[in-house]
């Protein structure tokens, strides 16, 4: 029950969105539809390197969705782009389906920022909202300073100096903590990755002293070996009390970041459905939940229609944050 609470209170965080697991013990098999679907294997992309949090939830996900529809269901990496890769797949694949993605928000963000081959709005069919990602703030045991504070300070006085990695170009760890130091009143040198597993493999090998990103640093943090400055959501991590958000150290950032699955628009309404119902019915499989709670991520449920509004809400606001922070047509 206190998995459940918690992560059903960290998604009551996000306006406009249900929230809530579907009863223990409802899984069953999934009625296809009158054409038949799905009747071979489904491929789901996950525009992620291997290895990451990203990829291990997806890979939970599709493990389960395939025990619900009785066929293969193939996780695929397709890492770079800031996570829009999979998005971009959309504009070319049939319209059955069988080939689906992941959604993250950056999908939503970088149209604005540079030409992309999709829109998100006009080419994506969204099926549903599952989770999404906490973020923090974490440096090495022997970076210069060991709050949040000391590092601002350490920065203003250094004026560009200070370097850290992020997840990719556009992406959510990176505004947010260029952002925080647009508010902070310091410079730095941001180094891009394709994914946490890189910019994890980064900071723990030495090549950068900070890094934004999800919560699978965690394990290193308990062992000492990085260590946890700020989280950036509206409250604190339950995982780590003691730590205090980027918010409440005196900057107002906050950075939450939901996700869910779209397929290529003009998908049936019929498979739209099946598709739904039973991503749905993996938020009540315990692998599934156990994967979501080893990376902090809470559940946030959207149906077909709920993710649809939140799609169309999250775009303009993304539009509005770009041009507030003067990324507007930059690459």
């Amino acid at each position: 029950m206190q998995r459940r609470e918690w992560m059903a209170g960290a998604a009551a965080l996000l306006s406009g969105v249900t929230v809530g697991l579907p009863a223990v013990g409802q899984a069953q098999a999934q009625p296809r539809t009158p054409g038949g679907f799905p009747s071979r294997p489904i491929v789901l992309i996950c525009p992620w390197p291997a290895g990451g949090s990203s990829d291990a939830v997806m890979r939970a996900f599709g493990d389960s969705l395939s025990r619900q529809l009785g066929v293969p269901v193939v996780v695929e990496n397709r890492p770079g782009a800031g996570g829009t890769l999979g998005a971009s797949a959309m504009v070319t694949a049939k319209p059955d389906g069988y080939t689906i993605t992941q959604l993250p928000l950056g999908v939503y963000r970088l149209p604005h920022m540079q030409k992309m081959p999709f829109d998100p709005i006009r080419d994506l069919q969204h099926v549903v909202g599952l989770t999404g990602y906490t973020f923090g703030i974490v440096c090495t045991p022997d970076a210069p300073f060991r709050s949040l504070q000391e590092m601002v300070a350490w920065a203003r006085s250094r004026p560009g100096q200070l370097t850290y990695g992020h997840t990719g170009t556009g992406t959510t760890p990176h505004l947010a903590f260029e952002e925080f130091a647009h508010k902070a009143g310091f410079t730095t040198q941001d180094v891009p990755y394709k994914g946490s597993a890189e910019i994890l493999q980064a900071i723990l090998g030495g090549h950068v002293p900070v890094m934004c990103g999800t919560m699978e640093f965690v394990p290193h943090v308990r062992a000492g070996k990085l260590r946890l400055l700020a989280t950036l959501g509206r409250d604190r991590n339950k995982a780590f009390p003691e730590v205090p958000t980027v918010r409440e150290s005196g900057w107002e950032t906050v950075s939450e970041s939901p996700f869910g699955i779209g397929a290529p628009r003009g998908t049936d309404p019929a498979v739209v459905r099946v598709l739904h119902d039973a991503f749905h019915r993996t938020l009540d499989d315990p692998k599934v939940l156990e994967t979501l709670e080893r990376y902090y991520q809470p559940v946030i449920y959207m149906s077909t229609d709920a993710y649809t509004r939140y799609a169309s809400r999250t775009f303009e606001a993304e539009r509005a944050t770009v041009i507030r922070m003067g990324l507007a047509g930059k690459g």
